[in-house]
């Protein structure tokens, strides 16, 4: 019988040994012929909190509501993604979309530029919807599905809540259900080891997080301290100057890479409209 209970020993050390040995898993698959991967993501694993590194095999898809494909609208996000990528010296790996109040218009841009960085070859986009409060993307799921406040606060594995979505490129973190503490989530370590984590992820792979608006939360001060770049999203002719001074003094003001101005209305000549809008059309 000791022998048996030997033998029975060392099989179960080398089955330990053999998940100790098991590859980190990624965020993004690799599929090109370098045979090179993405690094996994790493996280202090804590006594009371352990973070799970993701399983992203593509088990799952969820659409993202975007403008309309080979529109002016679609053609401004991709003049925004080169001005960050073309004219800045260094450009940002982690973008913080936000405005100065509600029904700006930022969720629209954090989305659609997003979108257009993944569609940039050999460039990949993470979303995440950093409004714990009034969460604003959806994917058709249900307001309690799980997203960033169920990692904060108790510890959902990362792969429970990076989702794949229809582009091949894009992967999505939802806000998770409404949270009465959401400027202690996003102050703490975590948040912070997060970030830095998806930053490390590969060269080509950026983040961009809808953010609430500046003025009424805290959360947009605290994203600022850890994300690389800003943009400030402000609606035509309904903020006054003063309230967007006052947000701009409120956050990073050396990251701020970019205003967006929404709802501008244009008025091009006739000449302009006939020739210009009528290409895209076709």
């Amino acid at each position: 019988m000791s022998r048996v209970f030997r033998a029975l020993e060392r099989a179960e050390e080398e089955k330990k040994q053999r998940v100790r040995e098991e590859p980190a898993l990624k965020v993004f698959d690799e599929k090109s012929g370098s045979g090179k991967e993405a690094p996994g993501l790493k996280f202090p694993v804590e006594k009371a909190m352990k973070v799970e590194e993701p399983d992203l095999t593509p088990r799952e898809e969820a659409p993202v509501l975007t403008i309309p494909a080979n529109s002016v609208a679609e053609e401004e996000f991709r003049k925004l993604k080169t001005q960050i990528f073309l004219r800045l010296p260094n450009p940002p790996h982690s973008i913080l979309v936000t405005s100065t109040a509600p029904e700006e218009g930022k969720t629209t841009v954090a989305v659609n530029l997003a979108v257009a960085i993944s569609r940039e070859i050999n460039r990949r986009a993470i979303l995440i919807d950093g409004d714990m409060r009034k969460p604003r993307i959806y994917l058709g799921r249900s307001q309690d599905a799980k997203g960033l406040s169920n990692f904060l606060s108790d510890g959902t594995p990362l792969s429970e809540i990076l989702i794949n979505s229809e582009l091949e490129h894009l992967r999505i973190i939802l806000a998770g259900p409404s949270t009465q503490r959401p400027s202690e989530l996003i102050g703490s370590k975590r948040m912070a080891e997060l970030m830095k984590s998806l930053s490390e992820v590969a060269e080509n792979t950026y983040i961009v997080i809808d953010s609430p608006p500046i003025i009424p939360t805290t959360e947009p001060i605290l994203l600022s301290k850890i994300v690389d770049g800003i943009i400030l999203v402000v609606r035509a002719d309904r903020m006054p100057r003063e309230s967007i001074q006052r947000a701009v003094k409120s956050i990073d003001r050396q990251k701020i890479i970019g205003v967006v101005f929404n709802e501008v209305e244009l008025k091009p000549s006739s000449y302009y409209s006939k020739h210009y809008y009528g290409y895209y059309k076709k």
